[in-house]
């Protein structure tokens, strides 16, 4: 034999000798799973049909991955469908984002939004960027931005550094503001040197004393940077309306616990609402404290669950007086918000959705005559220029997202918020992960999806005839109703007013002031 041939073979041999060891070892472990299963009392799938039954828990495992990627067609998806992501990972990533042929929306189906064109478009040389906002026109320190679309409440420790360095250099760039969300100011939200709303949750994160109450002096601290515009009290969001969140202390860093004011390495609780707002009147009182403090806009953010709630606020505003008590702001959450971890019930069924109450708050708001002193800011689920162009339609004057930026960070809705494995290395705290997320590649894509959707949504407002998206109404817009025929919004919000009592000033006792 010559030597290649003895090499052969004893290369053969070893083959050979390894497939009998991993045959070998393959029937004991399905010996082993055979007496595993056969015998645990658990599963009942697996004790009948021993080692066969888990390949029924390996393919329920594996079957949301296949229907994203195989099944789902592009408008069937949830939450996001593949066609609306897509248009945001276009948009951030500023590539052509004309499409072929024809729309695979369905605009027969109940609820979808169709603009009114005029025969008469606004002329290219007419077009006027959205005009200039103040809020708190009665604060020592007004804010006025021209920026209708923001980056949403995401606090550091629910996102990473990294998502956090990029949101806050792409929205400086673009010049829109980033809400830090109820996890405190962190030096990574200052970096990118622009406008910041400063969230403060049921925990006072950032600004809290050692008993988890209002801590003055840091309240002031925070104020101090120029950066930080207005300060929004977190009452309720969307996703867990009624519900505290936890951050575990394997998440609380020296960092997230610096920022936080809370001890590193130790669970970090949220309540589920403020120990020292219980009422209306407290509510109102916090929010001058806070104001009268700072010299800067303040308002609060919460998900809608009926109008009782906003007479009772309205009718103490006009009592106690209002340059002094009126929120300058109000942040609405949609019922179908979105969050890193929440109760399926809650996300499933607690709070109204966007869609119904912006207008609804927005008439209970006319109706005391204080819509020009607080401004309405709309949140839940708006992330495409149609979202967006309806909000405005329907009578919002800003619009904020969290999820649209985390696609435009390059999200994949793997549903892995809540598990520390996301894989793009947003919503996880491990550093390896965290390595696919560039910063400054990021910031350049946030900062192209704030420009493509005040682009669309501008090219839309010129369709219907006006200038600018600010000049959009709610006579620009109509909702496919059940019949499949659409109805103008003004016309359906009036005639939702006399039908539903939802609408009504309640003739029931007002809350009780205290």
């Amino acid at each position: 034999m010559t030597g290649f041939e003895d090499t052969s073979l004893w290369m053969l041999k070893i083959f050979a000798y390894f497939f009998i060891l991993l045959l070998g070892i393959g029937i004991v472990t399905v010996l082993y799973m055979y007496v595993v299963d056969s015998h645990q009392t658990k599963h009942a799938i697996r004790r009948n049909f021993p080692v066969v039954g888990r390949f029924r828990y390996f393919f329920e495992t594996l079957g949301e991955f296949f229907r994203q990627y195989f099944f789902a067609m592009d408008r069937e998806e949830m939450p996001f469908n593949r066609a609306t992501r897509s248009w945001v990972y276009r948009a951030a990533k500023n590539v052509d984002g004309t499409v072929a042929f024809g729309s695979t929306n369905n605009i027969n189906a109940p609820g979808a939004v169709l603009f009114v064109t005029d025969p008469f478009p606004t002329l290219a040389e007419d077009f006027a960027t959205a005009r200039a906002v103040t809020i708190g026109p009665h604060c020592h320190q007004p804010f006025t931005t021209s920026s209708f679309f923001n980056v949403s409440a995401m606090s550091f420790g629910a996102i990473s550094q990294p998502a956090v360095s990029a949101l806050s250099r792409g929205a400086a760039q673009a010049g829109c503001w980033i809400n830090t969300g109820e996890g405190g100011l962190s030096p990574h939200h200052l970096e990118g040197g622009g406008d910041i709303v400063f969230q403060i949750g049921t925990a006072k994160y950032g600004v809290r004393d050692e008993a988890g109450q209002l801590d003055d002096k840091k309240l002031l601290a925070v104020a101090a940077h120029p950066e930080v515009k207005m300060f929004e009290l977190k009452i309720s969001q969307g996703a867990k309306p009624g519900k505290g969140g936890i951050l575990p202390g394997v998440k609380v860093t020296d960092v997230i616990a610096m920022t936080r004011g809370i001890p590193i390495g130790e669970d970090s609780i949220s309540p589920n609402g403020h120990a020292d707002i219980r009422n209306v009147n407290q509510l109102l009182t916090m929010m001058s404290h806070i104001r009268e403090l700072t010299g800067k806009p303040v308002g609060f953010k919460l998900v809608v669950g009926g109008t009782n709630f906003f007479d009772a606020l309205c009718e103490a505003i006009k009592q106690r007086g209002v340059e002094q008590f009126a929120p300058d702001f109000i942040t609405l959450d949609s019922g179908d918000g979105g969050t890193g971890a929440a109760p399926q019930s809650l996300l499933d069924s607690a709070g109204l959705n966007i869609r119904e109450t912006l207008p609804m708050v927005g008439d209970k708001l006319e109706e005391y005559g204080l819509r020009e002193r607080i401004r309405l800011i709309a949140a839940g689920k708006l992330i495409t220029p149609t979202d967006v162009a309806w909000a405005l339609c329907a009578g919002a004057d800003f619009v904020v997202s969290a999820r649209g930026f985390m696609f435009a960070l390059g999200c994949i809705q793997a549903l892995q918020c809540n598990k520390n494995t996301c894989p793009t290395g947003i919503t996880t705290h491990d550093k390896k992960l965290q390595e696919g997320l560039d910063p400054t590649d990021k910031a350049a894509r946030v900062a192209s999806y704030i420009a493509n959707m005040e682009k669309e949504v501008g090219t839309i407002a010129h369709s219907c005839g006006v200038r600018e998206p600010r000049q959009l109404n709610r006579s620009h817009a109509r909702i496919v109703t059940e019949c499949g025929q659409s109805v103008p919004l003004d016309v359906l919000y009036r005639r939702q007013a006399r039908e539903n009592p939802v609408f009504l000033r309640t003739a029931q006792e007002p809350e009780k002031m205290s």
